[in-house]
């Protein structure tokens, strides 16, 4: 007995030795992705900026700026109705069994199947779109006055988009099933550039729709960069569509609610241009611009670290490695609250040398700087429900749930949709804006109060402690970042050089206190997002001395 004892216990260390190194494999390889999408996001997300300042300082904020941001709602709503719910909810989860199981040749014949039906689908609406744009404009944003035939004229461009971002999106879906991200991280930097390099030469011949035709030439990047990857995984594409095929079925079912949902959300979008046209000259601007902002760190960090941990938690639940799931999925939810919850705080605070060091030149002004500001701030505070929304619902998708977090999205848009019509008489477009937020609070608390009954718990004492602990510091924090920020405004006034050293300089000095303190208080999060941080120098070190 005792030699067996000794036995069972090696074996024991053995296979749990083996586990761990499992995890911590898994646990790399997370971070690796998430390290490259942080930084390719970060790239991107400046260069939309960039590009945003072009369009401000050649056209201000008013009209025709209106003109512009309402002629993406049409095309927005296309894509992420027939691209966005199946890639999100259906065709990842799908595809990645598929990979799992060594079956990947039926897979190629699925994968070819949807592609070809959502871009006969697609083609479809987009011609029907071309045919009634004129109609579709007058309805949405009537209060655009002498601009409108200019929006009409931007969306008819711009509905080329979301053809050709259709199959880089479903490109990216092809590759991050097998957990490769580079290419659409590369391609949403090359979207950008190719904006900000035709914009501004055609803007002398073709004015703003010179940057519709960058987008459209930007999508094509978008795509094309991703065709040699898709062939070094040995995608294989067929001319043929299989309507009956189970798994063509199963997404269609799965990604059915999702497109509903997107439905309803760009109903929102409509409602709430529809009512900013009907606001002062710029309105509809101002809120574009203070979205903007705040979906800086949510594009940068929650949805890397959330396409990241996508696929694994997907194995594992495929796996029913239940511990395994909610152990990642809280991971992946208390790191995005460390990094988005300060970065929220400090967006309020310093949100007029933000506004000024990226917008206020050319024919942006100062009282365009004020109005912008005012939507900022309820944005902002929205940051980390909008953050830790990217995460949950994926967490329903792997457990290829993709009602539960439909029907949530719906509720939470009716919340912003009364809201918005309560609101906007007392608080023009920053009720517009302070809706949205209350809507996305209700979304995530309802999300996660639903994940708890479904697996039982979801390691909630350390996600309120995590929440706590970070807001606490940050608002401490933010408070001595506001002080330092006003006594620098009296003495240096609001010129850009010195809101470009108040915004320096405010950050620095907020970034380090933070960082000091949970450093001191030695939070779990500060260590992972620490070794985040070092793992992708040593991976760009590591690999500069291999080229």
């Amino acid at each position: 007995m005792p030699v067996i004892d000794v036995i069972i216990r090696k074996a024991e260390r053995l296979v749990s030795g083996t586990e761990r190194t499992k995890e911590m494999s898994t646990a790399r390889t997370i971070a690796k992705a998430a390290g490259f999408l942080i930084a390719a996001n970060l790239i991107s997300r400046i260069l939309g900026f960039l590009r945003d300042a072009i369009i401000a300082g050649l056209f201000g904020q008013g009209s025709v700026t209106d003109a512009y941001n309402v002629a993406f709602v049409l095309p927005d709503l296309l894509y992420w109705l027939l691209v966005g719910g199946v890639l999100s909810s259906a065709f990842i989860p799908v595809l990645s069994e598929y990979i799992a199981r060594n079956n990947e040749e039926e897979g190629w014949q699925v994968v070819s199947s949807v592609i070809n039906i959502t871009l006969l689908i697609l083609s479809i609406f987009i011609i029907i779109a071309l045919v009634f744009a004129e109609q579709f404009i007058h309805l949405l944003a009537p209060g655009l006055n002498e601009n409108l035939n200019l929006a009409v004229q931007l969306m008819r461009i711009i509905l080329f988009q979301p053809l050709i971002l259709a199959m880089s999106g479903l490109s990216m879906g092809i590759l991050n099933s097998y957990k490769i991200f580079w290419p659409s991280a590369l391609g949403s930097v090359l979207y950008n550039v190719c904006v900000i390099v035709c914009g501004p030469l055609l803007a002398d011949r073709l004015g703003i729709a010179g940057f519709a035709v960058g987008v459209v030439v930007g999508a094509a990047a978008n795509f094309l960069v991703q065709i040699p990857a898709l062939q070094k995984v040995g995608f294989r594409y067929q001319l043929s569509i299989n309507w009956r095929h189970p798994s063509v079925q199963r997404i269609a079912s799965l990604a059915l609610p999702i497109i509903l949902c997107f439905a309803l959300n760009q109903v929102q979008v409509m409602v709430n241009a529809n009512l900013g046209s009907s606001l002062s000259e710029g309105s509809i601007t101002a809120l574009y611009y203070a979205n903007r902002l705040s979906q800086l760190p949510v594009g940068i960090f929650a949805v890397a670290i959330a396409m990241a941990v996508f696929p694994t938690i997907t194995e594992q639940a495929a796996l029913q490695q239940w511990d395994n799931f909610r152990i990642m999925s809280s991971r992946a939810i208390r790191m995005v609250m460390f990094i988005t919850i300060p970065i929220s705080i400090g967006m309020v605070v310093l949100r007029y040398p933000l506004i000024r060091v990226l917008f206020q030149h050319g024919k942006f002004t100062a009282e365009d700087t004020l109005m912008t500001a005012i939507p900022l701030v309820f944005f902002a505070l929205g940051i980390v429900a909008q953050a830790i929304i990217q995460v949950l619902p994926r967490m329903f998708y792997a457990l290829q749930d993709t009602w539960t977090p439909a029907l949530v999205g719906i509720l939470a848009m009716l919340v912003n949709l009364t809201g918005a019509l309560i609101l906007i008489r007392p608080m023009a477009h920053g009720g517009l804006a302070l809706a949205n937020m209350i809507a996305s609070f209700v979304n995530m608390l309802l999300l996660i109060i639903i994940l708890h009954r479904r697996l039982g718990k979801i390691d909630g004492r350390n996600l309120l402690m995590t929440f706590f602990k970070t807001a606490l510091i940050s608002v401490l924090f933010g408070a001595v970042v506001w002080l330092w920020s006003v006594w620098l405004t009296t003495m240096l006034g609001t010129g850009i050089i010195s809101a470009l050293l108040i915004l320096v300089t405010g950050s620095l000095l907020g970034l380090l206190l933070f960082t000091l303190t949970a450093g001191l208080l030695r939070m779990e999060e500060f260590t992972q997002t620490v070794g985040l941080l070092r793992y992708r120098l040593k991976f760009k070190a590591g690999a500069k001395k291999q080229s």
